[in-house]
């Protein structure tokens, strides 16, 4: 598999593209005035303990507080297992109001909630994650070899220094890398944490510790590994902070990044501007002539599979596992490129034989293999529908890039110009009998008053008849299509 990151820059705003096999996959947009927050370090106050939630609110210098839950609230180094075995799980044994505490960003900000901490502070390099506060060396499942499992362990194990306390995961990259890697890797992020920690000691309250990484540098410490050929980027200057990056942190990986001067926008290539705007659709087209219909909502994700205009060439049965098929594998690419976590809901077409069921849910999971983001497929419903979840850490692309329709609120639907008409006529005749005027004037959208004007015109003739004053009608440019005022004259 052929796999390569394109990076547009432009002065207020980052955007990232991972194409694989010329099809876009995911997207990461990093904005001036939304920089994502997942994995800054603060310095926190607690200002509130619910124990009713075995929760706190933090106050970290962010416009809302940020949610600290006592399940990610870490113990000191002189538990000894059996002891943190039998850990409280009463909040307020762990935090009390005006406390200062470090804490770390696990989840950014979304929609109303505020950001959700942990005191597990995890830092990252190149190969490694140093855990602070955890024990042992774990191992990323994703290296599957069992010996060089065991190998990355043993090194790790025997580079960590005599009397320090911390827990390491080596991460999917390592696999390969050489020990004296692993140990200049292992040092750095003891330099580093000493410094976050020093940091954290003399901080005020609401203070940023430590920030992560801009996203193009983020973008080499965590994907460069991961099958990637190359990484294009069009702007000169950070072209040169990611070599500057890659010299220092993977020398080996210098001759994969690129700068990128085609006289067409490097988003241009492979259709990416399409792309994106196809992903912010409701309705996604299948090959086949079937669709999905994605519904994001505050409490979950719900996705329909639908047939549309595929018919097949043997039976309806075979007709819908193939639809179903190609469904799943599309689904898997839609989380990854809108950036879809928390719950969701898939419906797939009905279908009669269980071997059909078993193979797409197979293809689903074969397909969600490939995504960074933790998913899990817990079952089928009795109702036929999958139930899964996708970790959830930044915003999804929707929410990113677009806001509720200042028309319809978010609802995805406004009144029809008839059911307005229907409003305007009651609205009159309340108007009649409470007030004294000579006419009315009815101020509303477009398709509204040219409704007035032709299908209704005859009710609003018995309209003026009923309230005794005439009505004049008056198009507004800048109402919605369900907005209207009715003006005593």
């Amino acid at each position: 598999m052929s796999a390569e990151i394109l990076v547009n820059v432009m002065p207020r705003e980052t955007r990232a593209a991972l194409i694989e096999n010329g099809v876009l996959q995911e997207l990461y947009v990093e904005r001036a005035n939304r920089v994502g927050i997942t994995s800054n370090i603060y310095k926190g106050r607690v200002s509130r303990v619910l124990p009713g939630m075995q929760a706190a609110f933090i106050d970290v210098g962010l416009e809302r507080t940020a949610f600290l839950h006592v399940s990610d609230i870490a113990q000191g180094h002189d538990e000894e297992a059996e002891v943190a075995a039998e850990r409280s799980e009463d909040i307020r044994e762990h935090v009390r109001e005006g406390d200062e505490i470090l804490v770390q960003v696990l989840k950014d900000p979304l929609g109303t909630k505020g950001a959700r901490l942990t005191t597990f502070v995890s830092i990252p390099s190149r190969y490694l994650v140093y855990l602070p506060k955890g024990k042992g060396v774990g191992v990323s499942t994703r290296i599957e070899d069992e010996a060089e499992r065991g190998r990355l362990r043993e090194s790790v194990t025997g580079a960590v220094p005599a009397g320090t306390n911390g827990g390491y995961i080596v991460r999917t990259v390592a696999e390969g890398a050489e020990p004296e890697a692993l140990r200049e890797d292992l040092h750095f992020l003891h330099r580093l944490w000493g410094v976050v920690r020093d940091r954290g000691l003399t901080a005020a309250a609401g203070e940023l510790v430590h920030e992560d990484l801009p996203l193009p540098l983020r973008l080499l410490r965590d994907q460069l590994g991961h099958g990637i050929d190359l990484i294009a980027v069009d702007n000169a200057s950070v072209h040169e902070r990611m070599l500057e990056f890659a010299r220092t942190f993977m020398p080996e990986s210098t001759g994969k990044i690129e700068l990128y001067g085609g006289a067409r926008p490097i988003f241009d290539l492979h259709g990416i501007e399409d792309e994106i705007a196809k992903a912010l659709d409701r309705k996604v087209a299948l090959k086949s002539g079937g669709y999905l219909v994605i519904d994001q909502t505050e409490a979950m994700t719900t996705i329909d599979v639908n047939t549309g205009a595929y018919v097949g060439h043997r039976n309806l049965e075979e007709t819908i596992y193939r639809t179903n098929l190609e469904a799943a594998v599309s689904i898997a690419r839609q989380l990854r490129l809108r950036n879809l976590g928390g719950i969701i809901i898939i419906d797939f077409i009905d279908m009669q034989e269980e071997e059909h069921r078993r193979q797409v849910l197979q293809a689903l999971e074969k397909a969600l293999a490939a995504d960074h983001a933790k998913t899990h497929i817990s079952s089928v419903s009795p109702l036929g529908l999958v139930e899964m979840t996708r970790k959830r850490t930044r915003e999804s692309l929707e929410h990113l890039l677009c806001q509720p329709c200042a028309a319809c609120e978010g609802r995805g639907l406004v009144k029809t110009a008839e059911t307005v008409c229907y409003e305007i006529f009651r609205e009159v005749l309340r108007q009649a009998r409470q007030f004294d005027c000579q006419r009315f004037l009815v101020l509303a959208h477009q398709d509204v008053i040219e409704r007035l004007l032709d299908e209704e015109s005859a009710a609003l003739g018995e309209l003026e008849v009923v309230a005794g004053r005439p009505i004049r009608l008056q198009t507004e440019a800048l109402y919605g299509p369900d907005q209207y005022d009715v003006v005593l004259m």
